[in-house]
């Protein structure tokens, strides 16, 4: 099984709310977030990937470690994903679809299972925006 590096965000807003992103031609909701670019850490991709696909500006800073989770991948079968995961808050206002994105949808714990989730958010994040 081949393993795909991600750096993902755990969003959630003062509501208590987490962010989920949906992408082009997929139909699971994930975390945002994304690959690395060559010679990038887990937080500048993030920072870079959360500005690319959502419009949000953050600094390193602002991200609060959680830790690596691996599930299986989403969209690639037969891959595993491996993410490195960080937290953060943030408001509606403050994102926009944009990029690859097609949807994003701000949910609550009691709306979990109203959305196909990938793994890596349904095994791992999810329960940590909620925990």
């Amino acid at each position: 099984m081949t393993d795909i590096h991600v750096s993902a965000a755990v969003i959630t807003d003062s509501e208590g709310r987490a962010l989920l992103v949906r992408k082009n031609g997929t139909e699971r909701f994930m975390q945002p977030g994304g690959k690395p670019e060559a010679g990038e850490s887990a937080a500048e991709t993030l920072v870079r990937e959360l500005r690319e696909e959502l419009g949000l500006v953050v600094f390193q800073d602002q991200l609060r470690p959680l830790g690596t989770f691996v599930s299986e991948a989403a969209n690639e079968p037969g891959h595993r994903v491996v993410a490195t995961a960080f937290a953060m808050t943030a408001e509606p206002d403050d994102v926009v679809v944009q990029a690859e994105l097609a949807e994003l949808r701000w949910i609550a714990e009691s709306e979990q299972g109203s959305l196909p989730l990938a793994p890596l958010s349904e095994e791992h994040l999810l329960p940590i925006a909620w925990g």
